[in-house]
């Protein structure tokens, strides 16, 4: 009898769903029973050599992928539950960060705000606008002087006022 088989007790009939199982499948008739194993191995040479005798290696694409037992499906949904736990623990973390930037922006704009009234006084935007216009009215201005003419004019009085600060300092 093979350890994965009920044995016929009486007791077990119930699991076998009506199904009764044959005492030797087709493929155990036409195998040599003496290489039949039905306990574990005593050490690695003797799994080895009883490798060896049933025709050398057997390739991964050779087995048959099983059901995973009832006990590794309950580790595979913990671990699920756990990375989920997760998942929810960083979306919390995320959604606080988020919050918090929120907040700095809000509370920069407020600073930057509250600066330009202490420094301006009741309309600070308003009296930046009008500094604003004033310098772009003064830079039109200056560009329409004939520059030409007044440096030419100024650079002998600047001249001479240089060498009047030169003598006065000697």
């Amino acid at each position: 009898m093979f350890k994965d088989e009920l044995g016929d007790t009486g007791t077990d009939k119930d699991k076998r769903d009506g199904v009764e199982t044959a005492p030797a499948s087709f493929e155990e008739a036409s195998i040599n029973p003496d290489l039949i194993r039905r306990e574990g191995f005593a050490s690695e040479a003797e799994y080895r050599a009883y490798i060896a005798t049933l025709g050398g290696d057997v390739s991964v694409g050779d087995t048959v992928e099983e059901p995973l037992p009832i006990y590794e499906s309950h580790v595979l949904e913990g671990r699920l539950q756990e990375l989920r736990e997760e998942l929810e623990n960083l979306r919390a973390r995320l959604h606080v960060i988020q919050h918090q930037a929120a907040t700095v922006v809000t509370e920069n704009v407020r600073w930057a705000d509250a600066s330009a009234h202490a420094q301006l006084g009741n309309q600070p935007w308003l009296k930046l606008a009008g500094a604003m216009a004033a310098t772009f009215v003064v830079t039109r201005g200056i560009m329409r002087l004939p520059l030409g003419a007044v440096a030419t004019t100024a650079l002998p009085l600047v001249a001479a006022a240089m060498n009047r600060n030169r003598k006065l300092a000697r």
